[in-house]
């Protein structure tokens, strides 16, 4: 369905919504984007680093780059595969979890608009 409406670079709650109510689909670069102003003020500067790290696979992937389990390969990646690095930057491990968790809702809050 993403080829057909010719939105590869969105989510698919994105071809959904444009199925459902013929909203223009919002790519993933644009969605990031338009969450960067409230990822930068909730979240420190190492913490953003990763953040930025970890959204721009998402960009290139998609979503599944936001599921949990890809949380430890994605810290692994970017601290060079030092986890204690990763503590050491980011705070205990399930201080980790919860911003993980925690940021993707600004990826999805000023985007839906019926």
């Amino acid at each position: 369905m993403q080829k057909i409406i010719d939105a590869e670079k969105s989510d698919l709650f994105d071809v959904l919504a444009h199925v459902a109510y013929a909203l223009p689909p919002v790519t993933r670069a644009e969605r990031v984007l338009g969450a960067r102003g409230d990822i930068s003020s909730n979240f420190s500067r190492k913490q953003q680093a990763f953040l930025d790290f970890a959204l721009s696979h998402y960009i290139a992937v998609g979503v599944e780059e936001l599921e949990q389990d890809k949380l430890t390969p994605l810290l692994r990646l970017k601290y060079r595969n030092s986890i204690a690095d990763a503590v050491a930057d980011l705070g205990k491990a399930e201080d980790i979890g919860r911003m993980f968790v925690g940021f993707q809702k600004y990826l999805y809050q000023h985007h839906v608009t019926l």
